[in-house]
């Protein structure tokens, strides 16, 4: 009876310490975000990605991920990936937006590197040059193979991060790591539990996103409970813990290469004009 008693106080403590160490890093009512709506929060360019423009002879390829809205924002991300081939002077960008109805996957919903209703993204993964260019025809097919083009579920999926995952998987150039916060990245349908992971480079095993475990290069060992994803990432030293995503290395070097003048920036903001609510 006292080992059950310790084995359910110590899984409480797992799931409660991170989502308490989220909030008391970025307390409620501290947030500079919480004073926009979905209305009006701002979703110019972040200077994440480089300048399409002054980079127009070299292939690039990101996936980046920033908190979802609202009070979601302490448990999930949002991601997408841009990308442009050498010549071109501006990025296609593909994410997953639940709103609305027919074909959830977007072309150029938003700007390549906007905020996300507030919040800054963050590099996922990143590829310039030639690897670049051999990365997107692989891409693209990905996108068109996505298997839940008119499906969408907030939690357990498929959602945003259903969507990269499965690209991830498709494309292990990639080298894609999803942070364990990224909730929907492990979801599989009951019909195919068992495949590779969402970096492409490892195993998984999972039911409908809501248990399993992974096991690969970039995930490292990774265990998943209703949704919610704990493990070690020994590839770049790391806890991997919901709510909070990584404790430890970034999974890729966060860089601003491509910042833009505020006046520019102040001029993004005020054309934007989001008539839709977000979904994550």
């Amino acid at each position: 009876m006292r080992k059950g008693k310790t084995l359910f106080l110590g899984l409480l403590a797992v799931l409660v310490l991170p989502f308490g160490i989220s909030l008391a890093e970025d307390p409620p009512g501290e947030k500079a975000k919480e004073r926009y709506t979905w209305r009006n929060a701002p979703r110019h360019s972040s200077g994440v990605a480089p300048d399409a423009v002054a980079n127009r002879d070299q292939a690039i390829v990101m996936v980046m991920a920033a908190e979802t809205f609202g009070w979601r924002a302490y448990f999930a991300v949002h991601p997408w990936i841009i990308y442009k081939r050498a010549g071109e002077t501006r990025y296609t960008r593909y994410d997953v937006v639940g709103w609305g109805s027919g074909n959830v996957v977007r072309q150029n919903y938003a700007i390549p590197d906007g905020l996300w209703y507030g919040s800054e993204p963050e590099l996922l993964a990143a590829h310039r040059g030639e690897a670049a260019e051999k990365l997107i025809p692989e891409i693209e097919q990905a996108i068109k193979s996505y298997p839940f083009p008119r499906e969408y579920r907030s939690y357990p999926g498929p959602n945003s991060n259903t969507f990269i995952a499965h690209i991830g998987r498709e494309v292990p150039g990639l080298n894609l790591d999803m942070p364990a916060n990224a909730i929907g990245k492990d979801y599989r349908p009951i019909t195919n539990p068992v495949g590779l992971s969402s970096s492409g480079q490892g195993v998984q095993a999972n039911l409908l996103g809501v248990l399993g475990m992974s096991l690969g290069l970039e995930e490292g060992i990774e265990l998943n409970l209703l949704g919610l994803n704990f493990g070690i990432d020994f590839n770049r030293p790391a806890l991997r813990l919901p709510s909070i995503g990584r404790l430890g290395m970034d999974s890729v070097a966060q860089t601003t290469e491509a910042a833009e003048p505020k006046s520019d920036r102040a001029a993004k903001e005020t054309a934007i004009d989001v008539v839709a609510e977000p979904s994550s």
